[in-house]
């Protein structure tokens, strides 16, 4: 499967608006309000895509370097670290086997670009995302831990 990646824009904020209200991201993301999508783009801390397969916006997707932020659970990684997180958006598009595939295809774009490692933090309790993230060739790297974003599980995939 191929996916396409492009850039956030002000035009896709009612899009991500409309998928962070659904009751299967908001079980792992939150309420809409509490992360909101206009001030993280015009942060330029994360690089934030639309994901798309065969032309239809699917996904969410992110990644950010962790050295951006106090206390991040992934500050031991090296330099040039990706942290990566992602959401379905589209419902009829879960349990497709897309999670993984565009995952795997988002952490290559980062190893192209020079990432040594790739992290990402689900929910310990989060099956579906912890199974994507093994099939896209993450491994774990923690027991479950608090962190001021949440619970998380740390997973990392290496180049």
């Amino acid at each position: 499967m191929s996916y396409g990646f492009r850039a956030v824009t002000e035009r896709d904020l009612l899009l991500l608006a409309q998928w962070r209200r659904l009751p299967h991201v908001q079980h792992w993301w939150g309420p809409p309000e509490v992360e909101d999508a206009a001030e993280t783009l015009a942060s330029g801390l994360v690089a934030m895509w639309i994901v798309d397969h065969h032309g239809r916006p699917f996904a969410y997707a992110q990644d950010y370097s962790p050295s951006n932020w106090d206390e991040h659970p992934f500050a031991y990684l090296p330099t040039g670290a990706r942290g990566i997180d992602q959401y379905i958006g589209e419902p009829d598009m879960l349990d497709c086997g897309h999670g993984s595939a565009f995952v795997r295809q988002h952490v290559e774009r980062l190893f192209a670009e020079g990432a040594p490692v790739v992290g990402t933090d689900p929910n310990p309790e989060n099956g579906r995302a912890i199974a994507a993230y093994t099939k896209a060739g993450f491994v774990t790297a923690s027991e479950p831990m608090d962190t001021r974003w949440g619970r998380a599980l740390l997973m990392e995939c290496w180049r």
